[in-house]
Order: structure tokens, then C-alpha cells, then sequence
């Protein structure tokens, strides 16, 4: 089921539908990644992003990080796990705008 997506989503579910706590989970598991940028904002990996979907707090995690940092992955897999927070998988496709930058030929 998860196979075949471009993303695996992390839903901010337990159990049928009470909320995983504390309501600010998905940006401090997301932090975990992220860096300060000369602009002194926060920046979160472009692999982990926490997302509202349907109302529910979700984080978004890009296949790719399999590749780049099996620990990482590894770690948001289980943390999921060990919660018991629901998974579902992501986008099966490239967005239009990723694939034309990789179109795009580098200067």
C-alpha cells in the first residue's frame, strides 16, 4: 500500500479519531530537521513537513529520505509505530512544478 507512494503521511490520529498530543507534534518532529537559514528563519527539510489535512495535523515524509538518511527515516517510522498514530501513503506522482524543474537544465 505504501509501496508504490512518492510519500508516506503520518496522521496525527490514535485510534479512530482522538488527536495524538500535544497539539504541536508534527512541527517539533518536523524540527528535528530543520535548520536556521542566514535569514534567521527556520527552514524545515525539504524531506519532512508537517501539514493540516481534513483539520488533522499530519507530517509529510518524502521517500527520498529513505536514501539520504535511513536513520531518519527509520526513526519517524517507528516514532509513528510506537504511538500508534496511523499511516497512509502520500502523492503517487511528482507535482508539475518538480517535474519541470528537473527539466529545467542547471546554469
Amino acid at each position: 500500500m505504501l509501496d508504490d507512494a512518492l510519500e508516506i503521511v503520518i496522521v496525527g490520529l490514535t485510534g479512530p479519531s482522538r488527536p495524538f498530543r500535544p497539539s504541536d507534534w508534527a512541527e517539533r518532529l518536523c524540527g528535528m530537521m530543520s535548520v536556521f537559514g542566514e535569514d534567521r528563519h527556520l527552514s524545515y527539510s525539504p524531506y519532512l513537513k508537517p501539514v493540516l489535512s481534513a483539520g488533522v495535523r499530519c507530517v509529510v515524509i518524502d521517500r527520498q529520505l529513505e536514501q539520504i538518511d535511513l536513520a531518519a527515516y527509520s526513526f519517524l517510522l517507528s516514532f509513528a509505530r510506537d504511538n500508534e498514530l496511523n499511516l497512509r501513503p502520500g502523492r503517487k506522482r511528482q507535482r508539475p512544478d518538480e517535474v519541470a524543474t528537473e527539466l529545467t537544465p542547471s546554469p
